[in-house]
């Protein structure tokens, strides 16, 4: 196969009636350069084999179908960039959104070395044709805010229009697409030390439909956790532990005072307020394993963390009456505090000596780190 100097990846899912425009506009952004592109398409059942057939006659460009697609836009970026025999690598949406003419502006910043990484930014002195409402601006604003800490002073590490070279994204680590955003995986995955903003005018989508929904929002969610604990190794767990402890705490407390108030003796209260507890640590827990199934060890998550918590309520319910025993009649919220807390230290030494994670979890240890080869 001959090597190509720029490859185009074009993620797609039912987008037929955009691709031909998009062909055609970036064919004649790229006149007089060497150039490919690839269209990755989730198995669309709106005509795209036949449209990118009939392309494919007049300019350089391939169609990859995933029968089974995985890890939604991200999976199809990287399924292209394995099949691109291109020295750089560009990513951009077929909704016509994203201006093909900044292409060229794109890879002649990568390739003279002015950055690694160089994004199409709606943010950095771009413009938008849509007017987005409060509340759009206001999550774009936080999903920002919240990729800050591996994403520096990027202003739009959302963008889906980027390059960067080919080396830049062999020096990926444990990259673990999911969602919409990939340059944000890339970003942080690859080590970027450069990462360059080119303006650009983000247009309005010609035809379809946005495939940005409420599920995408979570995906994001679940995304910036992997991300954290990757950038972080050693404060992600433990900031993740303290937010399950302090919402926790809170629910328990109100369980708690319901008991209480019913006229359960104070061990049953503290028992039933860590039942509380151990509810919200469950839903954490649920989150974790979809988010992060294919890096476990232990296939058994449940397990682990049902023994785990029988031991803490063994604790708090010993710890409960054994202050009923020593004190005689303790303050309610000393045997909610305290037996709150001795639940608390047993799960972290159970954390610590059987290497069990905040969320009843085994180590995350990933493949690559037991020598072994993904697929």
């Amino acid at each position: 196969m001959t090597q190509v100097n720029v490859s185009i990846v074009v993620p797609t899912l039912n987008e037929a009636e955009n691709i031909p425009q998009l062909v055609e506009r970036v064919a004649n952004a790229m006149s007089g350069r060497d150039w490919e592109m690839l269209i990755v398409d989730d198995d669309s059942r709106d005509g795209t084999p036949q449209v990118c057939a009939e392309l494919a006659e007049k300019y350089p460009l391939r169609l990859l179908v995933r029968k089974r697609p995985a890890y939604g836009l991200s999976g199809a970026v990287l399924h292209g960039f394995a099949h691109a025999r291109g020295n750089v690598l560009v990513v951009m949406d077929a909704d016509l959104q994203h201006p093909p003419e900044k292409i060229p502006e794109l890879v002649d910043t990568v390739v003279s070395g002015q950055a690694d990484f160089v994004i199409g930014s709606r943010y950095a002195g771009g413009t938008m044709a849509e007017q987005w409402g409060a509340f759009r601006r206001l999550n774009s604003f936080l999903a920002t805010l919240l990729a800050r800490p591996f994403a520096g002073n990027v202003k739009d590490p959302m963008s889906g229009f980027f390059a960067l070279r080919r080396e830049t994204f062999e020096c990926a680590q444990r990259l673990s697409p999911m969602g919409y955003k990939i340059a944000l995986e890339l970003i942080c995955k690859c080590r970027v030390k450069q990462v360059r903003e080119i303006p650009i005018h983000f247009g309005v989508r010609q035809r379809g439909q946005s495939k940005l929904t409420l599920k995408q929002q979570f995906h994001y969610l679940q995304h910036l956790s992997r991300l954290y604990d990757f950038t972080f190794p050693r404060l992600a767990p433990i900031m993740k532990f303290l937010i399950v402890l302090m919402i926790g705490f809170v629910l328990a407390a109100v369980a708690f005072a319901v008991a209480v108030k019913a006229g359960a003796a104070l061990p049953i209260a503290a028992v039933i307020a860590y039942l509380a507890h151990l509810l919200v640590t469950a839903v954490f827990h649920l989150r974790y394993i979809r988010a992060q199934w294919e890096f476990l060890v232990n296939r058994r998550p449940w397990v682990d963390f049902m023994l785990v918590s029988l031991v803490e309520l063994v604790a708090v319910a010993g710890s409960g009456y054994w202050l009923i025993w020593r004190i005689g009649t303790p303050a309610a919220s000393e045997v909610l505090v305290i037996t709150f807390l001795v639940g608390t230290v047993v799960r972290y030494i159970l954390r610590k000596e059987l290497l069990l994670d905040v969320r009843g979890l085994r180590r995350n240890v990933r493949a690559e780190e037991l020598g072994e080869k993904t697929t």
